[in-house]
């Protein structure tokens, strides 16, 4: 990626930043909630046309999933914050963050379809039970793990720059030789090593964290198809959803990582080094934060 556009992304981060402290994503969030909205009716029409066997119906109703789990991605929601966060704050690459957005998206599906299988052919729940089981118990489950992602990289970023704040000798003594400024011994991993270090661990914990709060669209969804005894609609129509949530949440990834080598590029190797636990405390209070928002609504 050039320079010029790489610094492109910091000027874009910016921008939306700004946007978003003034207020301007309001409107945005509440006209993807009207939207969603008038898309269930579409969504329950394209439900019964399903039911009644009708040609061409079993894509018209994908495509209303699909474009229903996007408009429910576009308002206000966690998966967002807690990918772009994750992504300023670590030097994760794109295609991992990606793989990340796109996971926990179809997790969110695969939990839905887990929740209503089992409250409909195990325990025999309706839609009310089905909603409360997982906005009451699985949902805050998933919420505090997210909340151990912003306060392990409060953790990091604090330790970090605890070791910035200590003196530092020009020379030391190390095992049978001494280290000094012409030293050519490595004294430490350098920026580019730690930008190549991913942690399956965070991966998975955000993975978790995000597809346990299943997509209420999808949960009304499976419910009324398993009611209606098209399961198997139901449950593409899910996927569906979240594939159209990936298509936000991934274009968030995105946004983060070219926001973040903009800011990055502007630094010089040394400046970059002691920026970096600024990054990952500040991105990590913003994770808790917005974990113990979540879990203030659900307890």
């Amino acid at each position: 990626m050039s320079r010029t556009l790489t610094l492109a992304g910091l000027v874009v981060a910016a921008g939306l930043a700004a946007l978003w402290a003034f207020g301007g994503f309001t409107a945005l969030e509440q006209w993807a909630l009207a939207a969603q909205k008038d898309i269930q009716t579409t969504l329950a029409g394209a439900v019964r046309r399903l039911r009644g066997g009708q040609p061409g119906a079993i894509w018209a109703f994908l495509t209303v999933c699909f474009a229903y789990g996007f408009l429910h991605a576009a308002g206000p929601g966690h998966g967002k914050l807690v990918i772009g966060s994750y992504g300023v704050a670590r030097r994760v690459t794109l295609m991992r963050l990606s793989v990340i957005a796109l996971v926990s998206s179809l997790a969110q599906a695969a939990v839905a379809v887990g929740l209503v299988g089992a409250g409909f052919w195990v325990f025999g729940w309706g839609r009310d039970q089905t909603e409360a089981t997982a906005t009451r118990l699985i949902a805050p489950i998933g919420t505090i793990a997210i909340a151990g992602i912003g306060l392990w990289l409060i953790w990091r970023g604090a330790r970090g720059l605890w070791r910035q704040s200590r003196p530092q000798s020009q020379s030391h003594v190390h095992d049978d030789h001494v280290h000094g400024p012409d030293c050519d011994h490595a004294h430490g991993p350098t920026v580019d090593q730690v930008a190549a270090v991913t942690s399956t661990r965070d991966a998975l914990t955000l993975i978790f964290g995000i597809g346990l709060r299943p997509c209420s669209g999808a949960l009304l969804v499976l419910i009324l198809c398993f009611q209606l005894g098209i399961a198997a609609a139901g449950i593409a129509g899910a996927f569906a959803m979240g594939l159209g949530t990936a298509l936000v949440t991934l274009t968030v990834a995105a946004l983060a990582i070219w926001g973040r080598e903009g800011a990055f590029a502007t630094l010089s190797k040394g400046r970059l080094a002691q920026a970096l636990p600024l990054f990952e405390l500040c991105a990590g209070a913003l994770i808790a934060v917005t974990a113990a928002a979540l879990l203030s609504q659900t307890l």
